[in-house]
């Protein structure tokens, strides 16, 4: 690989619409105290990086590169990095930076790589699998027999949350906008999966879980779906709203969650939830071993080149993508 090879990206000088992700050359320091540099193999392509491109997420530095989830190969350490080595397989997620080849991580944000995971899986999951962990773990403790509802059941965090509860036991009803999405779904651990552009979700809802309701929506859809996400669930039942793929919700009040029987809400974030090095390795395992006993795999719909983000960006956007888009530097 070439030097000029190594050192290319995505960089947004303003923020705007995917035309705004230039491909350009950008400088890789070498790694400071406590961190490593890698060469990258695979990133991921998650509706958090269109959020920060258009400017609806407040930028970490200026200019932008996007990317919140990668996959490679360790090349050099910074002093007193003790737990990685040249040649290691990492994996990490982070708000933002991943668009390039190679980059500079901090070493608490990293994670090995076990041998049976190739590349383009760990660059799959680790924001998407680790989200899924969370959500049904911690901001929702999901228990065998309880009915859940996910939106955007084919996307990324929707396959592998299908699968997922499935494996705990519990009941999981998807929501997607298309008959071929649906088929994945079904396929993925959904027991059953309504397409909400023919059919009313809340009244097929209310038919397959009965007047009791549903024990959690787990929502990342946000302004088309999130009042009927509550007449969805259960009394004193949990709305998690963690995503905004169709728009911010707006006019939501407190006195929602009293008109919907006692309800609970919460707006969770995984960056959060793995703050401490400790979380970030303990949930990784998890989510590691879950994928090594084959409760759940990640489904990669879409291949696309690094330096064609721009049309990845496009096609997520206007929901033409299945499951997991990947980038190949």
């Amino acid at each position: 690989m070439t030097q000029q090879a190594e050192d290319m990206g995505i960089v947004v000088q303003k923020a705007g619409g995917p035309e705004v992700l230039e491909w350009t050359r950008v400088d890789t320091a070498a790694p400071g105290p406590n961190e490593v540099r890698l060469v990258q193999k695979a990133i991921g392509v998650n509706f958090i990086d269109a959020y920060f491109r258009s400017g609806l997420y407040p930028w970490p530095s200026t200019p932008l590169i996007p990317g919140g989830e990668a996959a490679g190969v360790v090349v050099d350490v910074g002093a007193g990095v003790k737990d990685f080595k040249p040649g290691d397989r990492v994996a990490y997620t982070l708000a933002a930076g991943a668009y390039r080849t190679r980059r500079v991580v901090p070493a608490d944000r990293l994670v090995n790589l076990p041998t049976a995971i190739p590349f383009e899986v760990a660059a799959s999951i680790m924001l998407k699998g680790l989200t899924a962990q969370y959500l049904i773990h911690s901001s929702f403790k999901v228990m065998p027999g309880h009915t859940v509802l996910v939106h955007a059941a084919a996307g990324g965090v929707g396959l592998l949350m299908g699968q997922w509860l499935k494996a705990l036991g519990a009941k999981a009803i998807g929501t997607v906008g298309s008959a071929e999405k649906a088929t994945l779904a079904l396929q993925n651990g959904y027991a059953h999966v309504i397409n909400y552009k023919t059919e009313d979700f809340v009244a097929r809802v209310a038919d397959i879980a009965g007047p009791k309701g549903c024990d959690v929506v787990y929502d990342s859809v946000g302004k088309d779906t999130w009042r009927g996400s509550l007449k969805s669930l259960k009394r004193r039942g949990m709305f998690v709203s963690f995503g905004q793929s169709s728009g911010p919700i707006a006019e939501f009040g407190i006195a929602d969650l009293h008109a919907g029987g006692s309800l609970y809400a919460c707006r969770p974030s995984l960056f959060d939830y793995i703050a401490a090095p400790a979380d970030l390795q303990a949930r990784a395992a998890d989510l590691f071993a879950r994928i090594g006993n084959g409760d759940i795999k990640s489904h990669i719909g879409q291949r696309v080149a690094l330096r064609d983000a721009a049309q990845a960006h496009r096609d997520m956007e206007s929901r033409r993508t299945v499951g997991a888009t990947i980038l190949l530097p």
